[in-house]
């Protein structure tokens, strides 16, 4: 049985390198890690140092021919005011439809849940989209895109939508990160907000691992909420943290205001991620 070829752009990433660790646990696939810098990709992927936005129009081939692309390349993603999100769609654009006319078959795509902008409650496909910093338009612009394009080139597209991430926190920039960072120079106290909103939380390890079960098959497919599906107090899940890492540090609740644009509560809908995981599963008990 001839190997799947997986193609994972910014594969030296935050998510990337979690995607390709449990793409390569999976039988019968190789690997292609694309990014600039090889510094945390593991050493069984095969890395290809290319510039995924250089205009090439032979990039496909070059890229080794991939069956699926799994899309992660995105700079500035934790700084959500940066105007590059607007300015790089043109580049995306044109690095994804040189691969679909090159014979691709399958995308999946990193979105996030800034896409919807301001919403409270359950997200779904059918939410309706209203972002409100750079990087939410650039990822809800990149993904009418991507549907477009998929419809054209008759390819399936998964736009892989993602929520509150932590684990990994030193390559993270969450206020998980920014706590540890507080702990380990000793500081007593953090400031914080009222930390009574509520959010989806995920592990990086369960997001990727709901990646690579998504990439597998192509019955489910176009905007798939990569969620628990559970909304959690944000104090709660902080003061968890700190638990169990065995910090001393206490949150000083109400330093800061909350933001006027942060959902009360806003969570994924796990339906189709659900189903995703389920039929993966059962294919690996056959």
């Amino acid at each position: 049985m001839a190997k799947t070829k997986f193609l994972v752009t910014g594969a030296n990433g935050y998510i990337g390198q979690h995607v390709v660790a449990h793409l390569l646990e999976q039988p019968d696939t190789q690997v292609i890690a694309a990014d600039l810098a090889n510094t945390g990709i593991d050493p069984r992927a095969e890395f290809l140092s290319v510039d995924v936005f250089s205009g090439d129009p032979d990039l496909y081939t070059r890229l080794g021919s991939p069956d699926v692309c799994i899309h992660l390349a995105w700079r500035d993603g934790f700084n959500h005011r940066s105007e590059y999100h607007i300015q790089s769609i043109p580049q995306h654009f044109t690095f994804i439809r040189t691969l679909l006319a090159g014979g691709l078959k399958q995308l999946a795509v990193m979105g996030s849940m800034h896409e919807v902008g301001y919403h409270e409650g359950m997200i779904s496909e059918q939410t309706p989209c209203n972002p409100s910093s750079y990087y939410g338009i650039g990822k809800n612009t990149l993904r009418q895109v991507c549907l477009l394009l998929g419809k054209e080139f008759g390819a399936v597209i998964q736009w892989l939508r993602a929520y509150y991430l932590y684990g990994d926190d030193l390559k993270n920039h969450s206020v998980f990160t920014k706590l540890s960072e507080a702990a380990a120079r000793g500081d007593r106290s953090f400031p914080f907000t009222s930390g009574l909103n509520q959010y989806d939380f995920q592990t990086i390890d369960e997001l990727a691992r709901q990646i690579a079960a998504v990439v597998q098959q192509t019955e489910v497919q176009g905007i798939i909420e990569c969620c628990s599906g559970q909304p959690v107090r944000l104090k709660d899940k902080v003061e968890a943290f700190i638990a169990e890492n065995g910090y001393t540090i206490e949150l000083a609740y109400g330093a800061f205001p909350d933001r006027p644009y942060d959902s009360p509560a806003i969570w994924g809908d796990p339906t189709k991620i659900r189903q995703v995981m389920a039929s993966v599963s059962q294919e690996g008990q056959h």
